[in-house]
């Protein structure tokens, strides 16, 4: 009798200690879903990271051309291109504009600044619309695209300012779609990473997305040709800190490109 006495004591015990356990582990559960917490931040990554002095806003386009009419687009663009950008009454201005070499085949891309930022781009984009010849320009283009994508970026404040060269160089873009959430940890690692990408005047651009794909950061390279290129990138390793870098930021990434890029023949960058 004894040992049933002190068996179901122990049993009942146990499922008390069981339940209370359960019952803890429900309402920690239960109150998880709605309690969280969350480091304050003080102001939006774009403010965070941006070039504040200037307030200009970039546009990045991509063009996928039909293969037969490449040369007749480059053509009809550089004409609009010179137009837009010599007229004074437009609040915008070409930066760069390129063919790809090695990348996406039979593809246009430009980049177009708007110095005063989204009331600017609204601006242009109005009297555009009501420009008869960008209209026909338009729908003349519209016949050789095959897709058309664009972008609107900031300036990483940290990055050279996009200003014309001369040439001849080849450009490399390299795109990086980070994890959402990592834009200032990315900004902070390459603050700090590209004083080691300065020595050749290689380093041209920097902007992340701010309207299209988010979270995409575009750095934009000049080279004298792809060997000088290879030559550039490896000599970054041979300096004390780089790798950490790579290092620190490799993880914050979920896919990158590289686009090898020629200059049209009006680019300012060329």
């Amino acid at each position: 009798d004894l040992v049933r006495i002190t068996t179901s004591s122990v049993l009942v015990t146990s499922s008390n200690m069981c339940r209370r356990f359960s019952e803890s582990g429900e309402k920690g559960w239960f109150r998880s879903l709605f309690v969280h917490k969350v480091d304050a931040r003080k102001d939006a990554h774009s403010n965070l990271l941006s070039k504040t002095e200037t307030s200009s806003l970039f546009k990045m386009q991509f063009h996928n051309v039909k293969p037969e009419c490449l040369d007749a687009y480059n053509k009809l663009e550089v004409e609009v291109q010179n137009k837009l950008h010599r007229d004074q009454d437009y609040p915008c201005e070409v930066v760069g504009s390129w063919n790809t070499w090695y990348g996406e085949q039979d593809q246009a891309v430009h980049l177009w600044r708007y110095r005063g930022g989204y009331p600017a781009l609204t601006e242009c984009l109005d009297k555009l619309n009501n420009n008869k010849e960008y209209k026909e320009f338009r729908q003349e283009r519209a016949k050789m695209l095959i897709s058309r994508q664009n972008q609107l970026l900031l300036e990483f404040s940290f990055w050279n300012e996009p200003l014309p060269r001369p040439g001849p160089s080849i450009y490399e873009m390299r795109s990086y779609r980070l994890k959402p959430g990592t834009m200032i940890e990315w900004g902070n690692h390459w603050a700090r990473a590209i004083k080691y990408r300065q020595e050749n005047n290689e380093a041209v651009g920097g902007f992340f997305s701010q309207i299209g794909d988010l979270y995409v950061v575009h750095h934009l390279w000049a080279y004298k040709d792809l060997q000088s290129r290879e030559e550039t990138r490896n000599s970054a390793w041979l300096k004390e800190g780089w790798d950490s870098t790579v290092y620190y930021t490799v993880p914050l990434i979920r896919s990158m490109e590289s686009r090898i890029m020629i200059p049209t023949q009006s680019s300012p960058l060329q």
